[in-house]
């Protein structure tokens, strides 16, 4: 009796041992794999960075045994999620260069919108997890009626109470950090790789809301605005910014144009670092014509289209949002000051017109918010679409500016602002020839060279629109200006920069967010462009050139400028041209300060 007594009682502790065991290693599983997948391997990752993610894994997992009382099965679902989830940060991570973050599932619409044409491609690590995970299926079959499958009451229970003990630990305390896991927000795709994805995700979510800056009071930004405003007043009838040169007040209000705002998608000058050769120039035109013309450093790089279009249209920035943000989305919720609203109480009726889909970004949303009159998207346009590489082309789309002008009502002054499509990502289209290639090693980059015949494309689009423009008799002011450079292969990226990223010193790396801009009129334009600007203020510069009186925010903006004439999430440029990172101590943090309290004030309480 004893004997068998014992060899129960050894039966029951391998069972729970068994069980135990495996319940642990299911979330260190599913951390290995999800790794992999992104590029990692297993031993690479130290115990602690392991134990962090894992204990994120078990949020999910151990819940989910409590539920269905099956720990086989509950685990088997949970590396499938993980096989799921490592490939989605693979392939958004390959094409826009940052993985999966919590804030863009306010966005999967809009992502939908643009994943026909991107190509996914099978990885050696894909079909190698996929090939285990069927084994491992196969087995979980094999086993379903043994007990230790299953969980009784007390397991259900105490499943549960791990469940909420890693909660606990990854939700309301700092440990996460104190293992190695944390996010980047200057490398996201970096700390998902090095720091494990789960770790980092569940790091980013501390993003989410916006924090109130320190010593913060809205008497303080109200006098902030007063003291700029005062300023302004006191300055001699200036309409452009600091870089700029002054224009006699009767001059610039005696024209009042009409104001054509184009975000060119993904459009950059990678000419202008010097470091490539090209069998034919992609800028031809817009080098050589008339105009204001410069360079802006933007807050994203590789995506982010709607990041860079409010800080166009509103002045504000993304350096004091959280990493990641879609203002559209977050923070755009209710009527909002933009260049829209400052020219419609100018008296110009404004429209805006992207040529995608109606609720990318939540457009259809923001804009009536944003001030603007109305919105059309490419399912509206009232001229024939023509599509190079899967998008509206910039000649169809620039074809609906022209139309929009045209039947305008007699004397209505218009701002159209357009955000084109034509250049984005992915630049895989095998039905859409390159014809522009490094001169010395032409192939060897396809994506770069199906983009900069892309950008060559642009540039004979504008120049018909500029053409147009020339024989109209009203006033007509014109912007183009780029989002934010494309992602295409990072050896190319290095070859048009000179330099690794990994060597890159703080002005380089600002280069990664350099734009074009172009500004130009009808009628002459008398202005130089700035010699450092970011697209938050650029906005405000187009003001000055129409002669259109800013406001408050826009006075405010002017003065800032003249102490840091650029300001990104990225970084900044002082006044002397260095670049400095967020992260650096100096004299430029109260002044920094006062803008961020700004901000906050008028996205957050103003008007409230």
């Amino acid at each position: 009796m004893k004997k068998v007594q014992t060899a129960d009682w050894k039966r029951a502790v391998l069972r729970i041992g068994g069980t135990a065991l495996f319940l642990a290693a299911v979330p260190f599983a599913a951390f290995y794999i999800m790794q992999f997948l992104f590029g990692g391997l297993p031993w690479e990752y130290s115990f602690w960075v392991a134990l962090g993610n894992a204990l994120c894994v078990g949020v999910i997992y151990y819940p989910l045994c409590a539920l269905t009382g099956r720990p086989v099965l509950s685990g088997l679902a949970v590396e499938i999620l993980a096989g799921i989830w490592g490939a989605a940060n693979y392939y958004v991570a390959q094409f826009r260069g940052n993985p999966v973050l919590p804030w863009d599932f306010t966005s999967l619409g809009t992502a939908a919108a643009v994943s026909g044409t991107y190509r996914f491609d099978v990885t050696w690590r894909m079909l190698l997890i996929l090939a285990v995970t069927g084994l491992l299926a196969a087995a979980a079959a094999a086993g379903r009626k043994r007990q230790w499958f299953r969980l009784r009451v007390w397991g259900r229970i105490a499943v549960l109470a791990c469940g909420l003990f890693c909660m606990n630990t990854v939700f309301r305390t700092d440990r996460l950090k104190q293992m190695g896991v944390s996010a980047d927000v200057w490398d996201q795709a970096g700390a998902y790789l090095e720091r494990g994805m789960a770790g980092a995700f569940v790091s980013n979510l501390k993003f989410l809301n916006v924090e109130v800056p320190e010593n913060y009071s809205p008497e303080r930004a109200e006098e902030l605005l007063m003291e700029a405003s005062a300023a302004a007043d006191g300055e001699e009838g200036t309409r452009l910014a600091a870089a700029g040169d002054p224009v006699p007040e009767t001059e610039t209000e005696a024209v009042r144009p009409h104001i054509i705002a184009i975000m060119n998608e993904s459009w950059a000058d990678f000419e202008e670092f010097g470091n490539l050769s090209l069998t034919s120039e992609v800028m031809e035109f817009i080098r050589t014509m008339d105009g204001a013309k410069g360079h802006a450093y933007t807050s994203v790089f590789g995506a982010g289209t709607s990041a860079s279009e409010f800080e166009f249209l509103t002045g504000s920035t993304m350096a004091f949002l959280p990493p990641g943000s879609i203002p559209y989305q977050q923070y755009i919720l209710e009527p909002s000051e933009s260049l829209a609203s400052v020219l419609k109480e100018n008296g110009y009726t404004c429209l805006a017109f992207h040529p995608g889909e109606e609720s990318s970004w939540q457009r259809n949303q923001a804009y009536p918010l944003l001030g603007f009159d109305q919105f059309k998207c490419g399912e509206d346009m009232d001229v024939a679409a023509e599509e190079s590489h899967g998008y509206i082309n910039d000649r169809s789309d620039f074809a609906q500016l022209i139309w929009e002008f045209e039947h305008r009502r007699p004397g209505e002054k218009l701002f159209l602002f357009n955000v084109t499509i034509q250049s984005h990502g992915s630049y895989t289209d095998p039905d859409y020839p390159a014809k522009v290639q490094l001169a010395e090693e032409p192939g060897k980059y396809p994506m770069a060279e199906q983009y900069l015949t892309l950008v060559k494309e642009t540039d004979q689009a504008f120049e018909e629109l500029i053409r147009y423009f020339e024989e109209q008799e009203e006033p007509v002011l014109i912007v183009m200006f780029g989002d934010h450079q494309p992602s295409v292969e990072q050896r190319f990226l290095d070859e048009a920069y000179g330099v690794k990223q990994k060597d890159m010193t703080m002005a380089q790396y600002m280069g990664k967010f350099r734009v074009p801009f172009v500004i130009w009129s009808n009628y002459g334009l008398n202005a130089e462009a700035p010699e450092i600007t970011s697209l938050n203020f650029l906005g405000q510069y187009v003001l000055d050139c129409a002669g259109i009186e800013r406001g408050e925010y826009g006075d405010f903006l002017r003065e800032f400028q003249k102490e840091i004439p650029a300001l990104t999430f990225s970084g900044y440029f002082d006044r002397t041209g260095k670049a400095h990172s967020h992260l650096e101590t100096n004299k430029w943090e109260e002044k920094i300060g006062e803008y961020e309290t700004v901000q906050y004030y008028q996205m957050f309480e103003k008007g409230k």
